[in-house]
């Protein structure tokens, strides 16, 4: 019983460790991808308790120590009043860890309560309060680049509901310039499937601590069955989730019907190439106008 029980543990730290290293492996590169993280810069992790998020701060810490650049780390979590949040358990660990952190009160809880509109919903409310002080909070804290956690099933999700219920293509982007241009938001994450983070996030030690809105349930039930649609047909169909995630990366805008791409189309249609390229990259220089 002994030794089966010694194995059993030394496999489970064999598979923890090669967990980490593909993990490290792939957030690299979404960080080198996507030119999330450069020399100099000073890196805000918002820490909001879940699993997520402590993921991504342990493995950024992990990077930091071996990366080509030189950057800093700290750590913001963002106690929005809510009754039961344990941000105690938050700041305990940061401390221990020896994490650079910061734990701000905001009283969102309160400002719902007064201000929600009854046709409004409070998730939207809260992630608006939420990002608004995450930006006045990045300046004030001279922070050039702010990290948030959300994974590749996030953006597989958000995908879908745009799809589905927007009627747009789009999803949370690797790496963003907030719409005032003054912040740049990033998600090393975005390469990382959820549950490898549920099974990656005991060996960082870090305490998993529950949002506490008592708005959370509801209102996050059509995301909660987008995930579980990816489930279920993950479980049919074998690496779904890794094609439509390299999908998110493939983008062939000559197949879709946005007409902002007629003036591509016709460029790409036209036989004399030497024509069609300036006519194209002009059309593609308006878009990311546009975008931004």
């Amino acid at each position: 019983m002994v030794s089966i029980r010694r194995d059993h543990k030394g496999e489970r730290a064999r598979s923890i460790e090669a967990l980490e290293r593909s993990i490290l492996r792939r957030v690299g590169c979404a960080i080198k991808d996507y030119r999330m993280i450069e020399d100099g810069d000073r890196v805000l992790v918002a820490i909001s308790g879940g699993k997520d998020s402590w993921t991504l701060l342990h493995v950024l810490r992990l990077l930091q120590r071996r990366a080509p650049v030189h950057f800093d780390l700290f750590a913001v979590n963002i106690d929005q009043g809510y009754p039961g949040f344990r941000a105690d358990l938050i700041e305990e660990y940061l401390q221990r860890e020896g994490y650079e952190y910061y734990i701000v009160h905001n009283p969102t809880y309160r400002i719902i309560q007064e201000k929600l509109d009854p046709n409004a919903t409070a998730c939207a409310l809260c992630s608006r309060l939420r990002r608004g002080t995450l930006y006045r909070l990045a300046k004030e804290l001279k922070a050039t680049k702010i990290a948030l956690g959300h994974h590749a099933d996030d953006l597989m999700v958000t995908f879908l509901l745009s799809v589905f219920f927007r009627g747009e293509i789009r999803t949370m982007p690797p790496i963003l310039l907030s719409d005032d241009g003054q912040n740049v938001v990033i998600r090393p994450l975005c390469y990382i499937f959820e549950d490898e983070i549920r099974q990656y996030v005991p060996h960082t030690g870090a305490p998993v601590v529950p949002c506490a809105s008592p708005y959370c349930e509801d209102e996050t039930a059509l995301r909660f069955q987008m995930k579980a649609l990816l489930d279920d047909l993950e479980r049919r169909y074998p690496r779904l989730k890794n094609s439509l995630l390299a999908a998110l990366g493939k983008v062939n805008p000559l197949h879709l019907m946005d007409r902002r791409f007629l003036p591509l189309l016709s460029a790409a249609s036209n036989a004399m190439p030497e024509r069609a390229a300036p006519a194209a990259q002009a059309v593609l220089e308006d878009l990311d106008a546009v975008d931004r």
